[in-house]
């Protein structure tokens, strides 16, 4: 499987994500948001940090990168896309996923271990979890609390659109919602940080099925 993680001006854990999917067996490459398309890839990841610092609305001015018309393109065509943190927020800013993030109902930032339930098994990114397996992922934000109108809610509860919920919700996120996917199952966007947990030496492995997921359904394509 060959990876692409995007880097933007601003982003930190592009080298986290880079590890975290070397590990599961992955080849990767960076993609350079200047660069007009991702090349030869099966799955892309937007990691998280402070694209273009955050200046405008957090993944505001990344959505307009050269790079992502050709992410949109990948995803479009239901191929594996997954924004962690800032890369959530650029999803949501390019139209790719529903809803906004805001700021943290605390005003202030948050750092610190979180519990997620899994609400689904159904994308590639979640196939190596159990359904309401509750795992330990660490957060990292300021503007993380994810915001939508009811009937946006709804829907996403209808069909089946909600990866993860918080079960102690830091951020005063709507619904507990950590995590959600759009309606084919290819895009994820998550606040929580998974790449930050894959091995022992990290403090913890809960976030490793993810790109362990990702790994097999690509290999059973």
């Amino acid at each position: 499987m060959n990876v692409g993680v995007v880097v933007f001006p601003g982003s930190n854990c592009d080298h986290d994500c880079d590890y975290a999917a070397t590990l599961a067996g992955a080849n990767t490459r960076f993609i350079w948001h200047k660069e007009g398309s991702v090349g030869n890839v099966d799955a892309i990841i937007l990691p998280g940090g402070f694209s273009y610092g955050d200046y405008l609305r957090c993944g505001a001015i990344a959505k307009n990168s050269p790079v992502m018309a050709d992410v949109i393109r990948f995803a479009s065509e239901g191929r594996p896309v997954i924004g962690i943190c800032n890369g959530f927020q650029i999803l949501l800013e390019s139209g790719l996923l529903p809803g906004a993030l805001m700021c943290n109902n605390t005003l202030k930032f948050l750092c610190r271990n979180t519990s997620l339930r899994v609400e689904t098994t159904r994308t590639p990114f979640t196939r190596k979890y159990r359904q309401s397996q509750v795992i330990n992922v660490p957060v990292a934000h300021h503007d993380g609390s994810y915001y939508a109108d009811e009937h946006t809610l709804q829907y996403l509860d209808a069909h089946d659109m909600v990866v993860f919920r918080y079960q102690d919700n830091p951020n005063g996120s709507l619904g507990d919602i950590a995590g959600i996917c759009n309606e084919k199952g290819n895009v994820l966007g998550m606040m929580p940080h998974p790449e930050r947990v894959v091995s022992p030496e990290l403090g913890g492995t809960d976030g490793a099925p993810l790109f362990e997921s990702l790994l097999e359904y690509v290999v059973s394509l």
